[in-house]
């Protein structure tokens, strides 16, 4: 029992609603900005 918490943890990834892209659950979605639909961060654009 003293290692029981050493193992792998597998990583849940949902796909968002509007792009259709693959993401964390709980994390800004850092190609749009968005976070529970709101924008958090503003997106630089590439030059």
């Amino acid at each position: 029992m003293r290692r029981s918490g050493h193992q792998e943890q597998t990583v849940t990834w949902v796909e968002d609603k509007k792009s259709g892209e693959l993401r964390r659950p709980h994390h800004i979605d850092l190609k749009t900005g968005l976070y529970k639909g709101r924008q958090v961060l503003t997106v630089k654009s590439e030059v």
